[in-house]
């Protein structure tokens, strides 16, 4: 074997080049084995929902997994669930009556720190469906300095056609993997000791490499074992790799943010420049795979099914909907171009209309709307009617008690605790907390949003750092490796003394 690893690792040229030239390469995550690459468009297509986690789960099945990380808002949950199965629901009806069955759109109403963000983010990982969150208060009225609504759907849709892309390379993943391995082979198989070449070709013996050569089996099956079992890895193969221009794919715009003319400088459209490269196999075999997967994504229309997926079961979460809010008190005399305006371009995106992308016209018809707010200083009723009347699911959340605080520090599948152990963990530190201690945090927590400001939930973050702050700060000290610390009741009392002590003195101040 020692003999046929080095025959094969000194041969030198190429049997017959290849060329990768219509092929743009897909973008490439370094440091993945061959086994596991896949190409995602970005950060958040990585997060997409695993197996268990189908689109036509059961309502109950929906909010079981809600439970795992919320705690509490049982009607919230529900809302959720019902309106997610729902959608499913509807595209098993006959086109003439689905044409008919609009969505329920959803408005959640609750105080800050509830958990209306959470249910949103964990209905995005159930959902395999175009999903984006935006805040109301990013958005002006149209014609004012700022983004129009219609960005709301123009980001919806470039989501789709990331989920689209990634959807469909796992499909072809496989296929594309047979096509390198066969492309290799061919690189690798050469009648003659030149095919490929190595680093230290310059310094080795060429008559001892022709002899080596020459008792090498020069079939495709002794090439491929040794392929796989990676005892070629070190073989230099030459190939074309495709090089885009720093400005192909790019959007220029022309005039401010919400008000432009856009130009696209289409990737697909310019001529293709590649490069000659001498790589090792490994890396040869990922940008060959990125390459045949483009190729067999080509005889996909995405942005048709892209296009498919917004319209049938995207869904827009709108946050901080209380913000564009008016009292009906102030009604006619406020001149924000980020309220009442917004509310009024959001109508018809929430109605249903055509709004022109990049990609393509969507229509917002069958998209599901959800909307939050906390609704402090104004009421739910001080939108505007029409918005109201295209929000009919009212679900109201509850503020939480000192109970649902203990239960968030320990139900979640990824609590505050167990965070705060795991982390310890890497300095070789265990870290352990009592029951008690943990109820005094939950105590402590509730006091604080009473005599403060009600925060909800975010008001535990704020206590933990200060518990951890010491112990974090010298955890990483020597001879701290393999202690064991634990936080017991007194522990958290005499952190937090001078916090639950101390007076919000800005009140009194005129």
């Amino acid at each position: 074997m020692k003999m046929l690893r080095s025959a094969c690792v000194h041969q030198r040229r190429l049997r017959r080049p290849f060329s990768l030239l219509s092929s743009p390469p897909l973008k490439f995550v370094a440091g993945r084995p061959f086994s596991s690459i896949a190409a995602s468009a970005n950060e958040q297509i990585e997060s997409a929902p695993k197996n268990e986690l189908q689109e036509n789960l059961r309502p109950t099945q929906i909010v079981d997994e809600l439970n795992k990380y919320v705690v509490g808002q049982a009607d919230a949950k529900r809302a959720v669930a019902i309106a997610l199965r729902n959608r499913w629901r509807r595209r098993q009806l006959p086109e003439d009556l689905r044409k008919e069955i609009m969505p329920r759109n959803v408005l959640l109403v609750g105080p800050t720190g509830c958990g209306k963000t959470e249910v949103a983010r964990r209905m995005a990982m159930l959902n395999d469906a175009p999903f984006i969150k935006v805040e109301a208060t990013k958005f002006t009225e149209v014609g004012y300095h700022g983004r129009d609504v219609d960005k709301i759907i123009a980001d919806l849709m470039d989501i789709s056609m990331q989920l689209t892309k990634k959807r469909e390379t796992e499909k072809v993943m496989d296929r594309a993997k047979e096509i390198v391995e066969e492309l290799l082979l061919e690189k690798l198989i050469g009648p003659t000791t030149s095919s490929v070449s190595t680093p230290s070709d310059e310094n080795d013996n060429t008559h001892k490499d022709k002899e080596q050569l020459q008792q090498v089996p020069r079939n495709k099956g002794s090439f491929q074992s040794m392929l796989e079992e990676g005892l070629l890895d070190e073989m230099m193969v030459e190939v074309e790799v495709p090089i885009k221009g720093p400005d192909s794919g790019r959007e220029f715009s022309i005039g401010d943010e919400g008000r432009q003319v856009k130009f696209t400088l289409d990737a697909d459209s310019q001529r293709t420049i590649t490069q000659r490269k001498k790589l090792p196999v490994p890396e040869a075999r990922k940008v060959l795979l990125e390459s045949e997967c483009e190729k067999l994504l080509q005889m996909v229309d995405l942005k048709k099914e892209a296009i498919t997926a917004v319209e049938e079961t995207g869904i827009v979460f709108i946050d901080e909907i209380d913000k564009i809010c008016t009292s009906s008190a102030s009604s006619g005399r406020n001149t924000d171009a980020s309220a009442e305006g917004v509310q009024r371009d959001l109508l018809p995106l929430v109605e249903g209309t055509t709004v022109s992308t990049k990609h393509g016209n969507i229509k917002t018809d069958y998209i599901l709307f959800v909307a939050s707010g906390a609704f402090h200083s104004v009421k739910p009723s001080d939108l505007l009617p029409e918005l109201q009347g295209r929000l009919p699911v009212r679900v109201e959340l509850k503020g939480l008690t000192e109970e649902d605080l203990y239960k968030i520090l320990t139900e979640p599948v990824a609590n505050m605790i167990r965070q705060q152990v795991e982390l310890l963990k890497t300095e070789g530190v265990e870290l352990e907390f009592e029951d008690e201690a943990i109820r005094e945090i939950a105590k402590n927590a509730a006091e604080l949003n009473k005599s403060v400001e009600n925060i909800g939930a975010r008001r535990l973050h704020t206590v933990m750092e200060r518990i951890m702050e010491e112990i974090s700060f010298e955890a990483a000290e020597e001879g701290m490796k393999g202690t064991r610390m634990v936080v017991d009741k007194e522990k958290v009392g005499a952190r937090l003394k001078g916090v639950t002590k101390s007076t919000d003195l800005s009140r009194f101040i005129l």
